[in-house]
Order: C-alpha cells, then structure tokens, then sequence
C-alpha cells in the first residue's frame, strides 16, 4: 500500500464507527455509520451511567421534599362584611337602603387599605404586640369585594408554617375591627362594626410546577449528556472493532478470534 494511503489510515484510525472507502485513485473517503448507536451505548454504559447517579444523588434531597406531604406555602382567605357604628351616624332621615350603601362603601375602603403598606404595618405592630415576630413584608395581602362582603386572602413564603399564617391571619382581623377609625375619619373616631362570615382555614399551596419538574428535568438533561459523552468517546476511540472497517479499506479479513464465552 502507498504511504500517503497509509498515513490518511493512520490519521483516520481516531474516527470510530466510520466506512472507509477507497475510490479509483486510491485515496480514502470516510462515511459515518449510524448502525450501532445501541451497541456504543451498551458499550461506554458507564459513561452513561455516572452523569446521571452524580444528577440523582444530588437531586435526591428535593425529590424527597417535593413528596406527598410538600406544599409551596401556605394560604388563607377571609370572608368578612363591614358598617360605620350606627351610633357613630348622625341624625338623618332615609331608609335602610342608605345603610346598605355605607357598608358598600366602607369595605371598598377597606380594601384600599388592605393592599397598602400601612395595614401591613398595623399588623406587624399587633403580632409584636403578642411576642410574634413576622416580617408582613413576606406576606402577600390580597383582597375584593362584592358590595358590602369582603375577601381577604394572605399567602405566606414556603418558610412560614401554618400556625404562623393563622397568627397573621387573626391579627389581620384585629386590625378590621379596631383601628379602621384611625385611617378613615368618616367612621366618627369609632371602629367599623366588622363581621366574619366565615373563619379563616388555612390550606397548603401544591409547590409550583417547575419546582415539582426540576429534578426530573435535571436527570433527563444528565442522561441526554451521559449518552453524548458515549458517542464523543466512541468517536475518538482509534480502534476498529467491526469487519466492515477493515473491508471499507479493502484489506482482506484472513480469520476472526471469536471473543470467549
């Protein structure tokens, strides 16, 4: 064989799983075989193997977070209904219909205030008050309303447990009931007359999707770079394993060794 021939063999040996062909002048033409994927796969398995258990052992400790028992938090809602005092109301004809509207209008108040940063400061200043130290700042007011009832729903960060929302919650209803005169001068330097509807139960909030996928995520991502890393290895192995390599070379195969067992 020429020896430019031999040292394009040579060159190429670090090509696995290529066709080698030679054409009418001899030189060498390199096609890729995409015949074994599986068998590189069975082969390099421990290459595949170690990115995912590395994946694995570190995603485990989420896995086991986000079990039957994991929630992203935890939430509340209040229902509640809201009046000036009636001896807070001056003397005046009308009918009850007034009354109604006031009540609309006192828990549209209300609302505005909810969602401001001096509600959240009231009940901060109430929880201290009690020896319970919360940041209302973590927690996220959100209220509505139809007509004269109000809502109230508060969800707290993944580290507030539900005893601690409750606290919030409670205190959230002593802050309605005793110092709405303090903002709103029409209630006549008297509390507004605020009424539950229901008490607050709080729920767990299921984690949030991504957080539930991104472990999983992690180990399909280390799997698809473990078989990659495989075919990389495969490709810069310089041995040929397969008949067809030597016969591509149009080198004549003279006797196989059958590999044991």
């Amino acid at each position: 064989m020429p020896y430019p021939i031999r040292l394009k063999i040579i060159m190429l040996f670090i090509l696995q799983h290529k066709r080698f062909n030679t054409n009418d002048r001899g030189e060498v033409n390199v096609e890729f075989e995409w015949m074994g994927p599986i068998q590189v796969v069975l082969r390099r398995w421990w290459l595949v193997v170690i990115p995912v258990v590395i994946v694995a052992l570190f995603s485990l400790p989420t896995l086991l977070m986000l079990g039957p028992t994991a929630t992203g938090g935890f939430s509340t809602t209040i229902r509640y209904t809201a009046a000036q005092a009636l001896e807070a109301i001056p003397d005046r004809d009308g009918d009850f219909q007034d009354v109604w509207l006031a009540s609309e209008l006192t828990v549209n108040a209300f609302s505005e205030w909810i969602r401001s940063s001096q509600f959240a400061g009231e009940v901060r200043a109430m929880l201290a008050a009690e020896g319970v130290e919360i940041d209302p700042g973590a927690i996220n007011f959100m209220t509505d309303n139809d007509r004269s009832v109000g809502v109230i729903a508060i969800t707290g960060p993944d580290a507030m447990d539900a005893m601690q929302l409750e606290q919030v919650a409670l205190a959230a209803i002593r802050v309605l009931q005793t110092r709405a005169q303090v903002y709103f001068p029409q209630l006549g330097d008297q509390p507004a007359r605020v009424t539950l509807l229901d008490q607050p139960i709080v729920t767990a909030i299921p984690p949030a999707l991504p957080n539930r996928l991104r472990p999983l995520l992690q180990v399909a991502i280390a799997l698809i770079a473990g078989i990659g890393l495989a075919f990389l290895v495969e490709y810069l192995d310089p041995i040929l394993r397969r008949r067809e390599q030597l016969e591509g070379l149009n080198l004549r195969v003279i006797a196989i060794i059958p590999r044991e067992g």
